[in-house]
């Protein structure tokens, strides 16, 4: 059985690690850093578990799967298209893709606008950003060539740049913990983590990984799964230190410049540092930094939702649709909500994450469980799913009438009966009941 060599592994990681790290994967951390001040340690590894963990965790699983059709087939065929078309479109052009772009507009290009105005500006630079990611995913199965062998590396040492300038610059001691970090640090971080949208983004990115491994003459199914599971351990290792140092750059930062935490972001607290450490080029430079990452994430995520869509629906209206159409469709709208700016994006994508990543966590933990337990009582998946996402679905619609500026009081009351609700674990409860009416479910049809 043919594997693939030590340097095709680790251009396969690099491949995975570019279509990870993007807008999210550089804001958060910082944040983290800059609010959790002297206890960033600990903010940290909060945040690392959600934000890697579970992502490496969801890739494995989908690899012990055979792909994340099959292993939320385990809930029920619908049930796997319904999740699977909410994932995509979350990850994909509802949010995660125009984010992108906005970010690093914001970042690279918007600084340096001058009296242009600011909407005309902002749409040429979509217009171009897309169309080049466009451009860049029509070979998905060629992605290492570029991310793996190019962008990622150079995305590393643009920010090992920013690392060393931060230890050899900063003498003094760090802030006080601030805002959500005053108190609960771990617990914080690990919330924050959902940010980064690298849960539901591994269960699919697996599809383009695969065809890469492909290419390099894996032909043997369960080969090509273990070297994706591969790939998926490396960049989980490339990510920890990756968000370790940009906590600690954040840390510096906000030990520079207080942030706001109900106004500003993670781009804010790079840009104080940037312009402290390297004076009127510090803004140019993150702003490259910014470039290259969420242009290597959108390159990855038009790939990624292109093929789903083309595997998912090849006939539309009895004509057939292929890739390119897909992602050309994909762009476009992407471009479209891109100019709606990113902290509507942001604001709005936060009750939605809530709701997506109990369930992703849930099929995550059952899966890597499979063998031992829940193929014993395959009923678990249909009730702590069921149970699951009715809590999370409750605190979406919840959450998002408070983002539009409502309130549902009777809906706020009845979810807050749930233990753990206000740390945004109301969901454990229900997961647990779940498990215990599914193993009982299942010990009944087997009679």
């Amino acid at each position: 059985m043919r594997r693939l060599g030590l340097k095709a592994r680790l251009l396969m990681t690099f491949t995975f690690f570019s279509m990870f790290f993007g807008a999210g994967n550089l804001i958060f951390p910082p944040f983290v850093g800059a609010q959790a001040g002297s206890r960033t340690p600990v903010a940290a590894a909060g945040f690392i578990v959600s934000a890697v963990g579970l992502p490496i965790l969801g890739v494995v699983a989908v690899s012990l799967a055979g792909g994340f059709e099959r292993l939320a087939d385990r809930v029920s065929p619908r049930f796997s298209l319904v999740l699977g078309m909410a994932i995509i479109l979350t990850i994909g052009p509802c949010f995660a893709i125009p984010r992108t772009a906005t970010t690093s507009f914001e970042m690279a290009v918007a600084p340096f606008a001058g009296g242009a105005p600011g909407w005309l500006v902002q749409l040429v630079y979509s217009f171009v950003f897309f169309a080049v990611a466009f451009l860049l995913a029509q070979h998905p199965e060629r992605l290492s060539k570029t991310l793996g062998r190019f962008m990622g590396p150079l995305l590393l040492i643009l920010i090992a740049v920013l690392f060393v300038a931060c230890v050899v610059r900063h003498t003094g001691g760090f802030a006080a913990p601030m805002g959500d970090y005053t108190k609960g640090q771990v617990s914080r971080g690990f919330l924050d983590g959902y940010q980064t949208m690298d849960l539901l983004a591994a269960l699919y990115f697996g599809i383009v990984i695969s065809a890469n491994v492909r290419s390099q003459g894996i032909g043997d199914e369960s080969q090509v799964r273990r070297e994706t599971a591969f790939a998926g351990v490396g960049t989980g290792v490339l990510l920890i230190m990756i968000y370790g140092v940009l906590a600690y750059v954040g840390a510096v930062s906000g030990s520079v410049a207080a942030v706001d935490p109900a106004h500003d972001t993670g781009a804010t607290v790079l840009t104080n540092l940037t312009a402290s450490l390297f004076g009127p080029f510090g803004t140019a430079f993150v702003g490259l930094v910014f470039v290259i990452a969420c242009l290597n994430v959108c390159t990855g995520l038009i790939s990624t939702c292109g093929t789903y869509f083309q595997n998912r629906f090849p006939v539309v209206a009895g004509r057939r649709v292929r890739y390119r159409t897909w992602s050309a469709v994909f762009a476009v709208f992407s471009f479209v909500v891109s100019n709606a700016g990113l902290s509507m994006i942001i604001k709005v994508s936060v009750p939605v994450l809530s709701a997506l990543y109990p369930m992703a966590i849930v099929l995550v933990a059952l899966t890597l469980s499979h063998h031992v337990f829940a193929s014993r009582f395959p009923r678990v998946y249909f009730w702590t799913v069921l149970l699951v996402g009715v809590v999370a679905a409750l605190g979406c619609v919840s959450s998002l009438a408070a983002v539009f500026g409502g309130s549902l009081p009777w809906l706020d009351a009845a979810l807050g009966l749930l233990p753990l609700y206000d740390a945004q674990l109301g969901w454990l409860t229900p997961a647990a009941t779940g498990v215990v009416i599914g193993m009982a479910d299942s010990v009944v049809r087997r009679r």
